[in-house]
């Protein structure tokens, strides 16, 4: 299968909202408020894709200051296409892009905290956070 990886700081709401759809990862996330999905790509630093036959199959998006970390707020792989490589090397792309002394940081979604460990990712204990208020 032949799969393109690229950054692309310009993709579309609606492609992003199709594949947190396909991926699952859409129960978590905005996905019926299409200006917020907007404001979510605008403001990330990194998105990387990855294609099929020019259709979106993967996303990786994230934050970072490019010097020390990198929060890696979405990573989304279509269901069908899960379980052959495409969400480790959208990591490796994302954490390229952000560059070697950055450490890559992520929130697991429940379904997918056995994933991480598969791929080298190492648990961190300690984390805290403050919830939304919409």
């Amino acid at each position: 299968m032949d799969i393109i990886y690229a950054l692309e700081p310009q993709l579309s709401a609606h492609e992003f909202r199709d594949v947190l759809v396909a991926s699952t990862l859409g129960e978590r996330r905005p996905i019926k408020d299409i200006d917020r999905l907007e404001r979510m790509l605008r403001n990330a630093d990194i998105i990387i894709t990855a294609r099929h036959a020019g259709r979106i199959v993967g996303v990786a998006r994230a934050l970072s200051d490019f010097s020390y970390c990198c929060y890696l707020s979405d990573l989304a792989v279509d269901a069908p296409y899960q379980h052959r490589g495409i969400g480790k090397r959208l990591l490796e792309e994302t954490q390229a892009q952000a560059g070697p002394e950055t450490t890559l940081i992520l929130l697991s979604a429940p379904a997918a905290a056995g994933y991480y460990p598969k791929i080298g990712m190492k648990k961190h204990e300690s984390c805290w956070t403050i919830a939304r208020k919409t």
